[in-house]
């Protein structure tokens, strides 16, 4: 079992769209989105901030258990791929991952500025220390799902990363 760090220790697992093998100790688990008091600027649950990708077939599960709003980037190489907006105890998703492997980028705070790409209050910069990787074959393609908070059992480790550093 491993120890818990504050935002670390995120739960990852891969589902593929034929068959589903969870690791142990996890679980797989629909939840549903709460709906928080509506503000001008900030943006909508699984609002897409950049999109960069062609339409593949992965998918990218986001569940932030939060009390901050999240914003989820992945790379590729070293060009950014695409942003999802994941409000504070909510969940998202992104349904049109090319194949490849990306390193996951994300942040977390109040008050996010559209126009900066950052939020402006209480922000945190982290990333997953492993890569996710997605395929797609004839009969199945890969879902991920993504815990940005610390769980019990977690399987993913994330470090900080220096503000200057985030692909924003």
């Amino acid at each position: 079992m491993h120890s818990l760090r504050p935002l670390a220790g995120a739960v990852l697992t891969a589902v593929l769209l034929t068959g589903y093998a969870a690791p142990a100790g996890a679980s797989v688990q629909e939840s549903a989105a709460v709906s928080l008091a509506p503000s001008a600027a900030r943006p909508g649950n699984g609002k897409v901030l950049y999109d960069r990708i062609s339409g593949g077939e992965g998918v990218l599960k986001i569940k932030n258990g939060t009390a901050k709003d999240g914003v989820v980037t992945l790379v590729r190489g070293k060009k950014k791929a695409f942003s999802l907006y994941v409000r504070a105890k909510s969940t998202a998703s992104f349904k049109k991952v090319d194949d490849g492997s990306y390193t996951v980028y994300f942040t977390t705070g109040y008050r996010f500025s559209s126009s900066k790409r950052k939020f402006t209050k209480s922000a945190s910069y982290q990333r997953f220390n492993d890569r996710l990787r997605f395929t797609t074959t004839a009969t199945q393609s890969t879902i991920w799902t993504l815990t940005l908070n610390p769980v019990k059992g977690g399987n993913a480790r994330t470090s900080g990363v220096n503000p200057k550093d985030f692909p924003a």
